[in-house]
């Protein structure tokens, strides 16, 4: 989809623990990918449906490219909104984008930290690809504009 075009976006909130920090006292990168994942869960389970309905199907979906940009730190207590849209879906993928903002009531507007996607891919229990059941596709499709 062309920048520009409103896509329907997906809030969720989690309070960074003091065991996502690192020696520095920041969020460690790897546990972006966490961020991610609960913001696409939450989108998924609100909007579409639940991973385990998926899974109860005989299809996993799992990421088979990431890339994280970072901006500015995370620190402990942080309130984190996690903003996550469908970016795009073919018949055996789709992307999720995220943006990753501080929540700071104080603060004129949220600060941005992280923004990234991830790819998945739709995958049978036995490894094989296999296209994206109709009516979780049509659901996502949705979600495009």
């Amino acid at each position: 989809m062309p920048e520009g075009k409103s896509k329907k976006i997906h809030r969720s909130t989690c309070r960074v623990l003091y065991g996502d920090t690192d020696a520095a006292g920041v969020v460690y990168n790897a546990n972006y990918l966490r961020y991610f994942e609960i913001g696409r869960t939450e989108l998924m389970r609100e909007w579409v449906c639940s991973y385990r309905d998926i899974e109860r199907m005989g299809i996993v979906l799992p990421v088979t490219e990431c890339y994280t940009r970072f901006k500015a730190p995370a620190l402990y207590d942080d309130l984190l909104v996690i903003e996550t849209t469908v970016a795009e879906l073919k018949k055996l993928t789709c992307r999720f984008n995220y943006r990753i903002c501080r929540h700071d009531p104080l603060a004129e507007r949220p600060q941005l930290l992280a923004k990234g996607y991830t790819i998945h891919a739709a995958v049978t229990r036995g490894g094989k690809l296999t296209p994206l059941p109709v009516d979780i596709a049509l659901k996502l499709e949705s979600l495009l504009s």
